[in-house]
């Protein structure tokens, strides 16, 4: 399952709940190693993420139900996903 949508919102509702700045101070290669042990977690934020997204109070309201490792899973694909998405625009 893949982020879709409005990459912003989601990036917004994890700034505003304090899940960003821990994340950047963190060693992604480990934790990114880590996430195939909680996949089922991370593909249901995903799926809610994914529904929620339009409305950034509503979505991080659905984001307080997972505990802190999943948000700062969904935090590093987000920054992926934007890396990536900045990386294709800089070729054309």
């Amino acid at each position: 399952m893949y982020l879709q949508g409005n990459l912003q919102n989601v990036f917004d509702a994890l700034y505003n709940m304090g899940v960003i700045d821990p994340v950047l101070e963190k060693d992604w290669s480990h934790a990114l190693e880590e996430i195939h042990n909680h996949i089922d977690e991370f593909v249901q934020v995903i799926s809610a993420v994914n529904s929620k997204q339009e409305d950034v109070t509503e979505l991080m309201s659905e984001l307080e139900k997972y505990d802190a490792r999943i948000l700062e899973y969904l935090a590093m694909e987000v920054a992926k996903e934007f890396a990536d998405y900045h990386s294709r625009e800089s070729l054309h």
